[in-house]
C-alpha cells in the first residue's frame, strides 16, 4: 500500500523524481492539447500545412522573386520551407508554452504537481505539427528531385537543439506571464518580428561577416542553418563559430529558464 508523506521541503528535494512520477499527467496534458487543437475543425491537421505553405509562398515571392536573394543552387521554395520548418516549430512551441500556465490556472491553483510538466507538455502539440510539415517537406523534395546529403544523419541533433531553445525561452515567458499578464500582448509581436530577423526567407550568409557572430546570438539561426546543411547540402555550409554561439545561447536560455521557473514556481498558485 502506497503512503503519502507530508514533510516540509520534501517536494523541493524530490522535485526531479516527482517529474518522472507525474509522467502520466504529462501524457494526458499533451493528448488533451492535441484533441483541443484539432477537434471540430473543418480541415483538421491541414492547418499544420496551411500556415507554413502560405508563409513559404509570401517569402518566396518577396525574397526570391522581388529581392532576388541567392538560393545556393536549391529551388527557392525548398530553401524557404527548410527554414520555415524549424521556425514554425519554434514559434508555435514558444507561444504554446508561454501561455500554458495561465491557460491551466484552474489546475495549478488546486493541486500540487511539478509545474514544469505544463509548459513541457505544451511543446508536444507543436512537435506533432512539425512532424506533419516534415512529411510535406519530403514530398516537396520529391517534386524538385532533391536528394539529401550524407549529413542528413545529423538532423536529429538540430531537432533537439530546436526543442531545447523552445523550452528554455518558453519557461522564461511562462513564468513571467503568470506575474505580468501584459506579456501576452508582447509575445505575438516578438514572434512576428522574429520571423524577419531570422534566416527563414534568406541565407544567413548574406549578413556581413563582421556582424554574423553577433547575429548568431539568435538561437534559431544555428537551428535553421543546421537544417539546411542537413537537408540541402551543396553550398549550404554551416558557419561553425555561429553554430557554437547559437548552441551556447540555447544552453544558457535552457539552464537559466529552468532556474527562474523553479525559483518562481512556488508562488504560481497564489498569483495566477
Amino acid at each position: 500500500m502506497s503512503r503519502l508523506i507530508i514533510e516540509a521541503g520534501r517536494s523541493e528535494r524530490h522535485y526531479w523524481r516527482d517529474l518522472w512520477r507525474y509522467r502520466e499527467l504529462f501524457y494526458f496534458l499533451a493528448w488533451r492539447d492535441l484533441l483541443v487543437r484539432y477537434k471540430q475543425t473543418v480541415v483538421g491537421v491541414a492547418w499544420s500545412l496551411i500556415r507554413p505553405l502560405l508563409t513559404m509562398a509570401v517569402l518566396t515571392i518577396v525574397f526570391g522573386k522581388l529581392g532576388r536573394m541567392p538560393s545556393g543552387g536549391a529551388p527557392y521554395p525548398l530553401l524557404v520551407f527548410c527554414g520555415m520548418l524549424p521556425w514554425q516549430f519554434f514559434a508555435n512551441a514558444l507561444s504554446e508554452s508561454g501561455n500554458s500556465l495561465v491557460a491551466n490556472s484552474n489546475l495549478i491553483s488546486k493541486v500540487y504537481f511539478p509545474r514544469l510538466v505544463v509548459p513541457a507538455s505544451s511543446i508536444v502539440t507543436s512537435f506533432v505539427d512539425f512532424v506533419i510539415s516534415g512529411a510535406f517537406l519530403i514530398l516537396l523534395m520529391l517534386w524538385y528531385s532533391a536528394v539529401p546529403p550524407i549529413q542528413i544523419v545529423a538532423l536529429p541533433a538540430f531537432v533537439l537543439l530546436g526543442v531545447s531553445a523552445s523550452l528554455g525561452i518558453g519557461l522564461w515567458v511562462a513564468a513571467l506571464m503568470v506575474e505580468y499578464r501584459d506579456f501576452r500582448f508582447v509575445l505575438p509581436f516578438v514572434v512576428q518580428f522574429g520571423l524577419y530577423i531570422s534566416p527563414v526567407g534568406f541565407f544567413s550568409s548574406i549578413v556581413p561577416s563582421q556582424y554574423r557572430l553577433l547575429y548568431s546570438l539568435n538561437p534559431i539561426v544555428g537551428v535553421i542553418d543546421g537544417f539546411r546543411w542537413c537537408i540541402l547540402g551543396g553550398e549550404h555550409v554551416i558557419y561553425w563559430p555561429g553554430l557554437a554561439m547559437s548552441c551556447g545561447t540555447v544552453v544558457l536560455s535552457l539552464s537559466t529558464g529552468v532556474w527562474y521557473f523553479r525559483r518562481t514556481e512556488r508562488s504560481f498558485a497564489d498569483v495566477i
